[in-house]
């Protein structure tokens, strides 16, 4: 039986170069990053988001802080 698309929860795209670029830095720390949870959960965005904060890596940071923006994810 086919899947209905509106029961599933689609992605938000509209970050996925921050998000890419995320993944693969964390990934030099050893950090795995699952794109499409850290798009649709909340708390997993925001446990990842505070990891990648915790490592030393400016650009790290810097992307972080965007995506964190982004996603409505501010400290609060």
């Amino acid at each position: 039986m086919p899947m209905n698309p509106c029961t599933r929860q689609q992605p938000d795209s509209r970050h996925l170069v921050e998000i890419i670029e995320l993944k693969w830095l964390l990934a030099g720390h050893g950090i795995h990053v699952h794109v499409e949870q850290l798009q649709t959960d909340p708390e997993y965005a925001r446990r990842t988001l505070d990891r990648a904060a915790a490592v030393p890596n400016t650009a790290l940071h810097e992307v972080a802080a965007r995506l964190r923006l982004g996603l409505g994810l501010n400290a609060g």
